[in-house]
């Protein structure tokens, strides 16, 4: 889960069921305008390598299947709260005006992207947090976003690095190895279809939400969050603003605690300094045809 959720959700679906599909975000990701200023893999700017092998042992549909149902329990759960920001919330109008620009930039890195609902809310709490789940399902807290007193680049920048997680598909690889090691099967064993890892995905629980991803995939979702918000025209010296606003809240006495997981020291800085050059023609091209 990025930015270590902490959030709960009972795995008892809840009494409730008044949330509606009106709540969720949901948008085509192959709008016909971007079409044809998509990116092929060639064309990628920076250079993550390929995704891992490992994903393909845990079934794409059941995981995303199952990520839907545990998102939706989440988003009706926050709504019984009271906490579940209404669709003409400013922020979170503001959160989609800006997932509708990055969406269509996903498909390149991953097909399935073009056929997923994509869905983004907002919950109202002070933590500093925002998380993805397989299929594009994103939630911010409105914490991440007043105490960072993020702009709308910055906060286009964290949404890059979720949607990277997702369409590099970090949970589904990191839940293939986690339950590959964890049940004692050999790789061997699953590529020869007699394990169960195809029935993991169907039987989650609350794993989702306790995933922790690796540093190489954090570093992976910056740079491909950087790429995506580059391609639709968001400032990519933004991403340096961020991890510093991060590195400041760090300092304090109190640090969030997505912290532990995603350091926001000087080595994140001078990675995404490095790849900033790399995007910016990407950044000047797309700045331009909005301007046009």
């Amino acid at each position: 889960m990025c930015w270590l959720c902490d959030a709960k959700s009972s795995l008892d679906p809840p009494s409730d069921h008044r949330w509606s599909a009106r709540r969720g975000f949901l948008l085509a990701s192959g709008a016909a305008l971007a079409a044809t200023l998509l990116p092929t893999d060639a064309s990628a700017q920076v250079d993550v390598g390929d995704p891992s092998a490992l994903r393909r042992l845990v079934p794409a549909d059941q995981l995303e299947s199952a990520a839907a149902q545990q998102y939706r329990q989440m988003m009706q759960e926050a709504q019984q709260r009271g906490v579940l920001a209404r669709d003409n919330h400013p922020q979170l109008r503001k959160l989609r005006r800006i997932g509708q620009r990055l969406i269509p930039y996903a498909s390149p890195w991953n097909e399935r992207a073009r056929r997923w609902n994509w869905e983004i809310n907002l919950i109202q709490s002070d933590q500093v947090n925002a998380f993805v789940m397989p299929g594009g399902k994103i939630a911010f807290y409105s914490g991440i976003l007043d105490r960072l007193q993020l702009n709308e680049n910055e906060t286009a920048m964290i949404m890059g690095h979720e949607m990277a997680h997702a369409v590099r598909e970090h949970a589904r690889a990191r839940l293939a190895k986690t339950q590959a090691t964890g049940i004692g099967l050999s790789l061997g064993a699953q590529l020869l279809g007699l394990g169960d890892l195809g029935n993991v995905a169907a039987n989650l629980g609350t794993q989702l939400l306790s995933l922790r991803f690796s540093r190489e995939d954090e570093t992976e979702a910056d740079l491909v969050g950087l790429e995506l918000a580059a391609r639709a025209a968001f400032q990519p010296q933004a991403s340096i603003t961020l991890w510093e606003k991060m590195s400041a809240l760090s300092a304090g006495a109190n640090p969030p605690s997505f912290l532990s997981t995603h350091p926001s020291g000087p080595n994140r800085i001078r990675e995404l300094q490095a790849n900033v050059p790399r995007v910016m023609g990407l950044y000047q091209e797309a700045a331009a045809r909005r301007r046009g």
